[in-house]
């Protein structure tokens, strides 16, 4: 997961894995072709046109196709080909699409009022002084500014991004061709998913970000991938550039023991319980399954990726090669970084009194999409009072926007009996906890029984109005302002959990303002100790742009097993049962039974390609990620990684390691032959079959 500066520094290595470009060219954010790949909603995504065309998942834009969706128009289920650009549809209002121009190194003004303090107050100068510097790269409008944190509290980076407000759906493909498998096949090989979905961003008409509004005008990017004529075969270059979630490659051999023997087994069964409540509820209101579709699709990723990052974790022996490593590391490390290092360690064990009730207390103010409005509105209210330098990230002037648009849309993935079903899923197991963990707040509000928790609940639900956008409306205008609140049982509660929720806050940043004091002589020991060994040393991945390289590769994941890297579309019809997951479209099993493959073909396979799979490393937020040949051109979208890898975002092992991408074959080929759009074939450059 490469920096883009770093490109031309292994510019050879590069060269010799078969890249024809330029490598400098990578390392600019401003040139082609990076400069069309965005972060789009939770993951990533790239402009495929001039005008604003975007291309990233099914699974990322799920949010914007369950916004239009409603009963009688099921979107999910039966896709959507928008007609014309008067027929595209906005995404909910919180959707944003952010297109970076800038990242530069701000490490001496970040630190420079931090060095000599500890604890909350070293957390508090980096926060102020990182706020700062995002105030003053937003005074130029229209631009999104963050602070990045590179090799965990060494260097800093400020990335200026043009945030686009106005994105609109333009085509995505019906259920069973975008997520064709479902979970059964997430995270597995053969996969045959059509996960793709295109979108549009507009600007207002004088070019700069807008809201939505009729008369805006497609967004014109610096520049747009182009599809190539030709699909990958196995050993061809491939690159991917993105912007991962979070890795943690770097971490302490605690650390690494903590989340293979405790904090993944727990978020398994936590998070398996929500998708067996929201599945029961589901069961018997149809119109609770569609508000929670999208909800309950990140419930379920979640889930499968934890257990298998805990079988591949265990599979590779990852603790205890991360104590080996460490040891030898320690051993060769200087005397002046063993004081802070073995502070960082007696700190990570201090951590980890809490991470229960840490763990379901941040799922209760993150499942439950009322009670997360009523919790937003109640500190927002509390921040408002402050100068706005002053407040919490997220609650700043800057944040109102978003703010707003997660109120507005709440109501369309909101039902009572499933926001209740889920609260108690989760109360009743924080009721559990033993007694050094309970917070009197909680108590106050939920009762220690369930008997008391389902009583309360009731009555909570009975009585709210927040489910109304109006009533939300309305207490926004007054918590922006520093105001009361109207009175409402929910805001009442949230009022109640309030103290307890900043408490926790509190001594979370205390422990993260030492831990950025501390880790640096960590880092420190790790990155000398890993050179001299001859490894390639590249920060953790923390949202911000990164560059894998690579090759279409086979995988062989056991003894005697074998997986080509590409699948086609003859693997549609033998998963094929008619029954969901594997209920593939009529239109579509029509086409592969008249072989209507036109120039969409590879002449090898004699067949339309649907996957393939690449050594490329990836983790979360790589979703929707472009697959590029040697030559920069658009060959695939990043969708997945296979089950024996998924444990990448704690170790890399390039045995089992591979990415899952859509072929732009196949999404070529059901624009053209399956489920029609000939409008967007000429905007991608590829000419109809007819």
């Amino acid at each position: 997961m490469w920096l883009p500066s770093q490109l031309p520094d292994i510019a050879d290595a590069l060269r010799e894995a078969g890249f024809r470009g330029d490598a400098r060219d990578l390392a600019d954010l401003t040139r082609a072709p990076l400069d069309a790949v965005v972060r789009v909603g939770g993951g990533t995504g790239s402009f495929v046109s001039a005008d604003g065309l975007l291309l990233t998942n099914h699974h990322v834009a799920l949010g914007v196709i369950q916004y239009n969706s409603k009963p009688g128009r099921d979107l999910i289920a039966d896709g959507y080909v928008a007609a014309d650009r008067g027929a595209e549809l906005p995404a909910n209002p919180d959707y944003r699409v952010l297109v970076t121009t800038g990242f530069e190194d701000v490490t001496e003004r970040v630190l420079g009022q931090a060095r000599g303090k500890r604890g909350r107050a070293y957390h508090d100068a980096v926060d102020a002084a990182s706020k700062a510097l995002v105030a003053e790269c937003e005074a130029q409008g229209d631009v999104r500014c963050s602070v990045a944190d590179m090799f965990y509290g060494t260097s800093f980076h400020l990335v200026t991004q043009l945030e686009l407000r106005d994105i609109r759906l333009v085509y995505a493909p019906p259920r069973a061709i975008g997520n064709y498998g479902d979970e059964v096949d997430n995270f597995m090989w053969p996969r045959h998913s059509g996960d793709f979905t295109l979108l549009r961003a507009y600007v207002g008409r004088d070019g700069r970000p807008a809201d939505h509004a009729a008369d805006n005008v497609p967004y014109a990017p610096p520049s747009h991938l182009r599809m190539a004529a030709t699909g990958p075969a196995e050993g061809d270059f491939a690159m991917l550039a993105g912007y991962p979630g979070i890795t943690y490659r770097h971490r302490t051999a605690a650390e690494f023991d903590q989340q293979v023997n405790w904090r993944l087994p727990a978020q398994v069964e936590v998070l398996s319980a929500l998708v067996d409540t929201i599945e029961r509820v589901g069961a018997t209101d149809a119109d609770a399954r569609t508000r929670y579709a999208s909800q309950l699709a990140s419930l379920k990723n979640g889930e499968k990726r934890y257990r298998g990052e805990l079988e591949g974790l265990r599979r590779s022996d990852a603790v205890r090669e991360r104590a080996a490593d460490e040891r030898a590391m320690l051993a060769a490390t200087p005397a002046q970084l063993a004081a802070p290092i073995a502070d960082l360690q007696a700190l990570v064990a201090d951590a980890a009194a809490t991470r229960e009730r840490d763990l379901l207390v941040g799922l209760v103010a993150g499942q439950a999409q009322l009670l997360r409005a009523a919790l937003t509105l109640e500190r927002l209210r509390i921040e408002s009072s402050r100068p706005d330098a002053g407040r919490e990230s997220g609650y700043q002037v800057r944040d109102h926007g978003l703010i707003e648009g997660q109120l507005r849309q709440v109501q369309r993935r909101y039902a009572p009996a499933m926001e209740k079903a889920l609260l108690a899923t989760l109360l009743e197991r924080y009721q559990a906890l033993p007694e050094a963990q309970r917070l009197p707040e909680f108590d106050a509000a939920f009762g220690r029984t369930p008997e008391a928790l389902d009583a309360a609940l009731d009555t909570l639900y009975a009585d709210t109005a927040l489910g109304e956008e109006d009533a939300r409306l309305s207490r926004f205008a007054a918590a922006r302002e520093g105001r009361a609140l109207a009175a409402d049982p929910l805001v009442t509660l949230a009022a109640a959990l309030m103290p307890a929720l900043l408490r926790i806050e509190d001594a979370r940043k205390a422990r993260e303002g030492e831990d950025l004091r501390l880790r640096p002589a960590y880092m420190q020991a790790l990155v000398a100790w890993r050179e001299g060994q001859g490894m390639a040393v590249y920060p953790d991945a923390n949202r911000t742009l990164r560059v894998s390289y690579g090759r279409v590769e086979p995988l062989q994941p056991r003894d005697a097993v074998r997986h080509a890297p590409v699948t086609t579309v003859a693997g549609i019809v033998e998963k094929h049962t008619g029954e969901v997951p594997f209920d593939a479209p009529a239109p579509l099993l029509e086409a592969i039974a008249q072989r209507r493959f036109g120039e969409h073909v590879d002449p090898r396979l004699d067949s339309v390609p649907v996957n393939f799979l690449t050594n490329l490393d990836t983790t979360g937020g790589n979703s929707g990620s472009p697959v590029l040949n040697a030559d920069g051109e658009l060959i695939g979208l990043n969708f997945d990684s296979n089950w024996e890898a998924v444990s990448a975002s704690w170790k890399f092992d390039p045995r089992y390691k591979r990415a899952i991408h859509v072929d732009m074959r196949y999404l070529r080929w059901l624009l053209d032959e399956v489920y029609p759009a000939p409008h967007l074939l000429e905007e991608l450059g590829v000419p109809a079959s007819g």
